[in-house]
């Protein structure tokens, strides 16, 4: 699993999709748009940022997620660094990535730091973010995972084709990775998801989705 990484085609010459699961990496409306809709108001984002606060995620795909929480993170003028852990099987080569992030201009300034420094697997640091991807099957690396994340994006790819990545004993990793007071978001309100967040200890609540999604996910730990 470690020497693997993602094998993409291009949609329009721009959407990155994945071979390995049939699907494209962000909204093909607007995906900087779904990550705020989804991720960072579905975990009540700037509101909650307080120092040293923590983002887990599942999926790290093109980096479009954790762009726009640094991005949020220094226009809410927080002071230190947001920590961000992702967990990715088949990391995307950072020449992919940019490619991919070509579509997002408003975020160009945080990718083009960012990816000055990625070299596609590892760590990067910067005064405002303490970014970390753990390679691999997040269902092995998870539960050896020590971190606690305040917020969690749930991002793999469509339940219906990556189901590995959405099973109630990740969930309940999830859970166990969850600060008191945490929470988790996702575009998916498929039920099983629901129920493994709730089986997992998570309160949890569809709420109305992105675009032409009808309903998302929106959970958080007592």
């Amino acid at each position: 699993m470690a020497d693997q990484q993602a094998c993409l085609s291009w949609r329009d010459g721009s959407v990155p999709v994945s071979q390995q699961f049939d699907d494209p990496y962000f909204s093909l409306q607007d995906g900087l748009a779904e990550t705020e809709h989804v991720f960072l108001a579905g975990n009540d984002l700037p509101a909650r940022f307080v120092p040293g606060f923590h983002i887990a995620e599942l999926g790290f795909g093109t980096g479009l997620n954790l762009l726009a929480a640094w991005k949020l993170w220094e226009e809410s003028g927080q002071t230190g660094a947001l920590q961000f852990t992702s967990f990715e099987a088949f990391p995307m080569a950072p020449a992919d990535m940019e490619k991919a992030l070509r579509a997002f201009p408003v975020v160009a300034p945080w990718a083009d730091r960012f990816l000055e420094q990625w070299s596609g697997e590892g760590n990067c640091t910067f005064d405002t973010l303490r970014f970390d991807m753990i390679r691999g099957d997040a269902r092995l690396s998870l539960p050896e995972w020590t971190g606690q994340a305040d917020a969690w994006f749930l991002d793999g790819f469509s339940p219906a084709k990556n189901p590995e990545l959405w099973g109630e004993d990740l969930m309940a990793e999830v859970a166990r990775h969850t600060a008191s007071g945490g929470t988790a978001a996702t575009y998916t309100a498929a039920g099983f998801v629901r129920r493994g967040l709730e089986a997992a200890g998570f309160s949890v609540m569809r709420i109305p989705g992105y675009g032409r999604k009808r309903h998302m996910t929106k959970a958080e730990l007592a």
